[in-house]
Protein backbone atom coordinates (compact mmCIF):
# COMPACT_ATOMS: atom_id res chain seq x y z
CA UNK A 1 0.00 0.00 0.00
CA UNK A 2 1.56 3.22 -1.02
CA UNK A 3 1.73 6.26 1.89
CA UNK A 4 -0.90 8.44 1.47
CA UNK A 5 0.58 11.58 3.19
CA UNK A 6 3.35 13.60 2.92
CA UNK A 7 6.29 13.13 5.27
CA UNK A 8 5.63 15.17 9.19
CA UNK A 9 8.30 17.99 8.21
CA UNK A 10 7.13 18.70 4.87
CA UNK A 11 3.87 18.74 5.93
CA UNK A 12 4.55 21.17 9.17
CA UNK A 13 6.35 23.50 6.67
CA UNK A 14 4.05 23.26 3.66
CA UNK A 15 1.33 26.22 3.14
CA UNK A 16 -2.36 25.64 3.80
CA UNK A 17 -4.51 24.22 0.90
CA UNK A 18 -5.47 26.33 -1.48
CA UNK A 19 -8.25 26.06 -4.33
CA UNK A 20 -5.53 25.86 -7.07
CA UNK A 21 -3.92 22.20 -5.29
CA UNK A 22 -7.13 20.67 -5.73
CA UNK A 23 -7.46 21.79 -9.13
CA UNK A 24 -3.70 20.43 -9.49
CA UNK A 25 -4.85 17.17 -7.83
CA UNK A 26 -7.25 16.54 -11.11
CA UNK A 27 -4.11 16.91 -13.28
CA UNK A 28 -6.20 19.35 -15.40
CA UNK A 29 -3.30 19.21 -18.86
CA UNK A 30 -4.27 15.53 -18.90
CA UNK A 31 -7.60 16.13 -18.31
CA UNK A 32 -7.81 18.90 -20.91
CA UNK A 33 -6.37 15.93 -23.86
CA UNK A 34 -9.09 13.90 -22.72
CA UNK A 35 -12.24 15.99 -22.51
CA UNK A 36 -10.91 17.48 -26.59
CA UNK A 37 -10.27 13.36 -27.51
CA UNK A 38 -13.95 12.73 -26.34
CA UNK A 39 -15.31 15.48 -27.93
CA UNK A 40 -13.67 14.50 -30.98
CA UNK A 41 -15.32 10.71 -30.42
CA UNK A 42 -18.89 12.94 -29.73
CA UNK A 43 -18.71 14.90 -33.22
CA UNK A 44 -17.88 12.26 -35.39
CA UNK A 45 -20.19 9.80 -34.36
CA UNK A 46 -22.75 11.75 -36.62
CA UNK A 47 -25.40 11.56 -34.34
CA UNK A 48 -28.04 14.51 -33.34
CA UNK A 49 -27.29 15.28 -29.52
CA UNK A 50 -29.50 17.42 -27.71
CA UNK A 51 -26.35 20.03 -26.87
CA UNK A 52 -27.44 20.08 -23.30
CA UNK A 53 -27.01 16.49 -23.18
CA UNK A 54 -23.73 16.87 -25.19
CA UNK A 55 -22.24 19.12 -22.38
CA UNK A 56 -23.24 16.65 -19.98
CA UNK A 57 -21.30 13.71 -21.60
CA UNK A 58 -18.03 15.77 -22.04
CA UNK A 59 -17.85 16.97 -18.33
CA UNK A 60 -18.83 13.64 -17.32
CA UNK A 61 -15.67 12.39 -18.98
CA UNK A 62 -13.88 15.74 -17.46
CA UNK A 63 -14.90 15.15 -13.83
CA UNK A 64 -14.15 11.42 -14.65
CA UNK A 65 -10.97 12.37 -16.12
CA UNK A 66 -10.00 14.45 -12.98
CA UNK A 67 -10.95 11.67 -10.72
CA UNK A 68 -8.26 9.37 -12.15
CA UNK A 69 -5.78 11.79 -11.42
CA UNK A 70 -6.65 12.46 -7.60
CA UNK A 71 -6.78 8.86 -7.10
CA UNK A 72 -3.46 8.72 -8.97
CA UNK A 73 -1.66 10.98 -6.97
CA UNK A 74 -3.22 9.63 -3.46
CA UNK A 75 -1.63 6.26 -4.28
CA UNK A 76 1.51 7.82 -5.70
CA UNK A 77 2.45 10.23 -3.16
CA UNK A 78 5.46 7.93 -1.78
CA UNK A 79 7.49 7.84 -5.25
CA UNK A 80 6.04 11.20 -6.12
CA UNK A 81 7.55 12.99 -3.28
CA UNK A 82 11.20 11.31 -4.15
CA UNK A 83 11.04 12.29 -8.08
CA UNK A 84 11.91 15.92 -9.20
CA UNK A 85 8.91 15.57 -11.57
CA UNK A 86 6.59 15.40 -9.02
CA UNK A 87 7.74 16.29 -5.46
CA UNK A 88 6.04 19.54 -5.81
CA UNK A 89 2.61 18.37 -6.41
CA UNK A 90 -0.01 18.56 -3.57
CA UNK A 91 -0.24 15.64 -1.40
CA UNK A 92 4.14 15.13 -1.65
CA UNK A 93 4.33 18.84 -0.88
CA UNK A 94 2.21 18.51 1.94
CA UNK A 95 -0.47 20.74 0.75
CA UNK A 96 -3.23 18.42 0.43
CA UNK A 97 -3.74 15.20 3.04
CA UNK A 98 -3.53 11.94 1.72
CA UNK A 99 -7.16 11.28 2.70
CA UNK A 100 -8.47 14.19 1.46
CA UNK A 101 -7.16 13.48 -2.35
CA UNK A 102 -8.27 10.23 -1.81
CA UNK A 103 -12.32 11.87 -0.75
CA UNK A 104 -12.00 13.26 -4.05
CA UNK A 105 -10.95 11.06 -6.61
CA UNK A 106 -13.73 8.46 -4.92
CA UNK A 107 -16.53 11.59 -4.87
CA UNK A 108 -15.91 12.77 -8.06
CA UNK A 109 -15.70 8.43 -9.95
CA UNK A 110 -19.25 8.34 -8.16
CA UNK A 111 -20.66 11.48 -9.29
CA UNK A 112 -19.22 11.55 -13.27
CA UNK A 113 -20.73 7.68 -13.87
CA UNK A 114 -23.74 8.37 -11.84
CA UNK A 115 -24.77 11.69 -13.79
CA UNK A 116 -23.34 9.87 -17.27
CA UNK A 117 -26.34 6.83 -16.39
CA UNK A 118 -29.05 9.35 -15.45
CA UNK A 119 -28.59 11.95 -17.92
CA UNK A 120 -26.85 10.05 -21.29
CA UNK A 121 -27.09 6.12 -21.80
CA UNK A 122 -25.38 3.37 -19.78
CA UNK A 123 -23.01 2.16 -22.03
CA UNK A 124 -21.33 5.08 -21.88
CA UNK A 125 -21.51 5.13 -18.23
CA UNK A 126 -20.03 1.68 -18.08
CA UNK A 127 -17.35 2.67 -20.09
CA UNK A 128 -16.14 5.46 -18.07
CA UNK A 129 -16.23 3.54 -15.31
CA UNK A 130 -14.08 1.00 -16.81
CA UNK A 131 -11.67 3.92 -17.80
CA UNK A 132 -11.63 5.67 -13.83
CA UNK A 133 -11.07 1.81 -12.39
CA UNK A 134 -8.63 0.77 -14.95
CA UNK A 135 -6.34 3.74 -14.38
CA UNK A 136 -6.65 3.67 -10.98
CA UNK A 137 -6.88 0.03 -10.23
CA UNK A 138 -5.21 -1.75 -12.89
CA UNK A 139 -2.65 1.02 -13.76
CA UNK A 140 -1.71 3.25 -10.75
CA UNK A 141 -1.78 0.32 -8.23
CA UNK A 142 -0.38 -2.49 -9.83
CA UNK A 143 1.07 -2.20 -13.48
CA UNK A 144 3.14 1.04 -12.52
CA UNK A 145 5.32 -0.64 -9.95
CA UNK A 146 5.45 -4.04 -11.47
CA UNK A 147 6.17 -4.38 -15.21
CA UNK A 148 7.92 -2.14 -17.73
CA UNK A 149 5.12 -2.53 -20.19
CA UNK A 150 3.08 -0.44 -17.49
CA UNK A 151 2.05 2.36 -19.92
CA UNK A 152 1.69 0.38 -22.75
CA UNK A 153 -0.99 -1.83 -20.73
CA UNK A 154 -2.20 1.12 -19.03
CA UNK A 155 -2.49 3.48 -22.02
CA UNK A 156 -5.84 1.72 -22.76
CA UNK A 157 -7.02 4.28 -19.69
CA UNK A 158 -5.99 7.10 -21.80
CA UNK A 159 -7.39 5.53 -25.08
CA UNK A 160 -10.88 5.29 -24.14
CA UNK A 161 -12.27 8.80 -24.32
CA UNK A 162 -13.26 9.40 -27.50
CA UNK A 163 -14.78 5.62 -27.58
CA UNK A 164 -16.82 7.06 -24.28
CA UNK A 165 -18.10 10.45 -26.74
CA UNK A 166 -18.74 8.47 -29.65
CA UNK A 167 -21.09 6.01 -26.86
CA UNK A 168 -22.41 9.09 -25.46
CA UNK A 169 -23.83 10.16 -28.75
CA UNK A 170 -25.09 6.88 -30.42
CA UNK A 171 -25.44 4.65 -27.92
CA UNK A 172 -23.23 2.19 -30.10
CA UNK A 173 -18.89 2.15 -30.36
CA UNK A 174 -18.96 1.28 -34.01
CA UNK A 175 -15.06 0.13 -35.23
CA UNK A 176 -14.35 3.44 -36.43
CA UNK A 177 -14.47 4.61 -32.67
CA UNK A 178 -12.22 2.04 -31.84
CA UNK A 179 -9.95 2.96 -34.70
CA UNK A 180 -9.27 6.57 -32.51
CA UNK A 181 -8.92 4.13 -29.28
CA UNK A 182 -6.08 2.56 -31.58
CA UNK A 183 -4.10 5.80 -32.31
CA UNK A 184 -3.99 6.94 -29.00
CA UNK A 185 -3.08 3.47 -27.55
CA UNK A 186 -0.11 3.00 -29.80
CA UNK A 187 0.75 7.32 -29.36
CA UNK A 188 1.18 6.06 -25.84
CA UNK A 189 4.84 4.39 -26.13
CA UNK A 190 6.82 6.16 -28.06
CA UNK A 191 5.12 9.59 -26.15
CA UNK A 192 6.07 8.18 -22.71
CA UNK A 193 9.17 6.47 -23.20
CA UNK A 194 10.96 9.43 -25.24
CA UNK A 195 10.09 11.22 -21.73
CA UNK A 196 11.36 8.26 -19.78
CA UNK A 197 14.40 8.29 -21.54
CA UNK A 198 15.78 11.21 -19.86
CA UNK A 199 13.83 10.74 -16.52
CA UNK A 200 14.97 7.39 -15.90
CA UNK A 201 17.12 8.13 -12.70
CA UNK A 202 14.00 9.43 -10.86
CA UNK A 203 12.39 6.42 -11.92
CA UNK A 204 15.34 3.87 -11.04
CA UNK A 205 15.43 5.80 -7.65
CA UNK A 206 11.52 4.99 -6.45
CA UNK A 207 11.97 1.51 -8.12
CA UNK A 208 9.34 2.46 -10.84
CA UNK A 209 10.27 -0.21 -13.66
CA UNK A 210 10.17 1.77 -16.49
CA UNK A 211 11.57 0.55 -19.99
CA UNK A 212 15.17 2.41 -19.99
CA UNK A 213 15.36 1.35 -16.29
CA UNK A 214 14.67 -2.63 -17.01
CA UNK A 215 15.54 -2.78 -20.77
CA UNK A 216 18.40 -0.15 -20.72
CA UNK A 217 18.18 2.93 -22.98
CA UNK A 218 19.26 1.06 -26.33
CA UNK A 219 16.48 -1.28 -26.14
CA UNK A 220 13.48 1.58 -25.08
CA UNK A 221 15.28 3.47 -28.14
CA UNK A 222 14.80 0.67 -30.48
CA UNK A 223 10.98 0.49 -29.02
CA UNK A 224 10.12 3.70 -29.53
CA UNK A 225 11.15 3.48 -33.69
CA UNK A 226 9.38 0.00 -34.35
CA UNK A 227 6.12 1.26 -31.87
CA UNK A 228 6.13 4.37 -34.21
CA UNK A 229 6.61 2.52 -37.88
CA UNK A 230 2.96 0.48 -36.41
CA UNK A 231 1.42 3.56 -34.70
CA UNK A 232 1.49 6.35 -37.77
CA UNK A 233 0.15 3.90 -40.56
CA UNK A 234 -3.13 3.49 -38.22
CA UNK A 235 -2.97 7.07 -37.51
CA UNK A 236 -3.49 7.68 -41.21
CA UNK A 237 -6.04 4.91 -41.26
CA UNK A 238 -9.18 7.07 -40.69
CA UNK A 239 -8.25 8.83 -43.89
CA UNK A 240 -9.61 5.40 -45.55
CA UNK A 241 -12.11 4.04 -43.39
CA UNK A 242 -14.82 7.20 -43.76
CA UNK A 243 -13.94 8.60 -40.83
CA UNK A 244 -10.95 11.44 -42.03
CA UNK A 245 -11.28 13.54 -44.97
CA UNK A 246 -8.63 15.53 -47.37
CA UNK A 247 -7.61 17.92 -44.39
CA UNK A 248 -6.73 14.68 -42.14
CA UNK A 249 -5.00 12.75 -44.78
CA UNK A 250 -2.64 15.79 -45.39
CA UNK A 251 -2.18 16.62 -41.54
CA UNK A 252 -1.87 12.48 -40.74
CA UNK A 253 0.50 11.92 -43.33
CA UNK A 254 2.76 15.00 -43.33
CA UNK A 255 3.14 15.10 -39.52
CA UNK A 256 3.45 11.34 -39.20
CA UNK A 257 6.53 11.47 -41.75
CA UNK A 258 8.12 13.88 -39.06
CA UNK A 259 7.06 11.75 -36.23
CA UNK A 260 8.76 8.95 -37.64
CA UNK A 261 12.07 11.00 -38.90
CA UNK A 262 12.38 12.11 -35.02
CA UNK A 263 11.92 8.29 -33.36
CA UNK A 264 15.08 7.59 -36.21
CA UNK A 265 16.88 10.65 -34.46
CA UNK A 266 16.20 8.85 -31.02
CA UNK A 267 16.78 5.25 -32.37
CA UNK A 268 20.41 6.93 -33.96
CA UNK A 269 21.31 9.13 -31.00
CA UNK A 270 22.46 8.10 -27.45
CA UNK A 271 19.33 9.67 -25.43
CA UNK A 272 19.39 7.87 -21.71
CA UNK A 273 22.83 6.35 -21.68
CA UNK A 274 24.55 9.46 -20.46
CA UNK A 275 24.12 10.20 -16.52
CA UNK A 276 22.44 13.33 -15.36
CA UNK A 277 20.54 13.74 -19.17
CA UNK A 278 17.42 15.42 -17.10
CA UNK A 279 17.49 18.84 -15.76
CA UNK A 280 15.45 20.28 -14.19
CA UNK A 281 12.61 21.26 -16.64
CA UNK A 282 10.56 18.93 -18.22
CA UNK A 283 12.09 20.18 -21.66
CA UNK A 284 15.84 21.78 -20.44
CA UNK A 285 17.08 18.50 -20.97
CA UNK A 286 21.15 18.22 -21.69
CA UNK A 287 22.85 17.42 -25.45
CA UNK A 288 22.59 13.75 -25.50
CA UNK A 289 18.52 14.09 -24.51
CA UNK A 290 17.57 15.99 -26.88
CA UNK A 291 16.10 14.04 -29.71
CA UNK A 292 14.35 12.57 -27.11
CA UNK A 293 12.67 15.73 -25.92
CA UNK A 294 11.78 16.53 -29.66
CA UNK A 295 10.34 13.40 -30.03
CA UNK A 296 8.00 13.61 -26.44
CA UNK A 297 6.85 17.26 -27.27
CA UNK A 298 6.40 16.72 -31.15
CA UNK A 299 3.93 13.59 -29.53
CA UNK A 300 1.91 15.67 -28.24
CA UNK A 301 1.38 18.45 -31.09
CA UNK A 302 0.90 15.12 -33.41
CA UNK A 303 -1.74 13.70 -31.56
CA UNK A 304 -4.03 16.71 -30.95
CA UNK A 305 -3.53 17.69 -34.73
CA UNK A 306 -5.05 14.63 -35.77
CA UNK A 307 -8.02 15.20 -33.39
CA UNK A 308 -8.46 18.68 -34.94
CA UNK A 309 -8.45 17.64 -38.02
CA UNK A 310 -11.53 15.25 -37.53
CA UNK A 311 -12.89 17.75 -35.56
CA UNK A 312 -12.18 20.73 -37.67
CA UNK A 313 -13.80 18.43 -40.82
CA UNK A 314 -16.70 17.18 -39.04
CA UNK A 315 -17.69 21.20 -37.71
CA UNK A 316 -17.47 22.56 -41.12
CA UNK A 317 -18.76 19.51 -43.12
CA UNK A 318 -16.49 18.61 -45.11
CA UNK A 319 -16.93 15.06 -46.68
CA UNK A 320 -15.29 12.28 -45.74
CA UNK A 321 -12.83 10.63 -48.51
CA UNK A 322 -14.59 8.11 -50.39
CA UNK A 323 -12.06 5.59 -51.79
Amino acid sequence: MAETAATPDAAAHAAPARWQDYVALLKPRVMSLVVFTGLTGLVCARTPMNPVLAGVAILCIAVGAGASGALNMWYDADIDARMRRTRGRPVPAGRVQGADALGLGITLSILSVGLMVLAVNLLAAALLAFTIAFYAVVYTMWLKRSTPQNIVIGGLAGALPPVIGWAAASGSTPLNAWLLCAIIFLWTPPHFWSLSLYTSEDYAKVGVPMMPVVKGAASTRRQILAYSLVFVPVAVAPAFTGLGGGLYLAVSGLGGLAFIGLAVRVFLGRAGEAAGDRAEGLYDVKANAKDARNLFAFSILYLFALFAALLAERLAGMPALRL
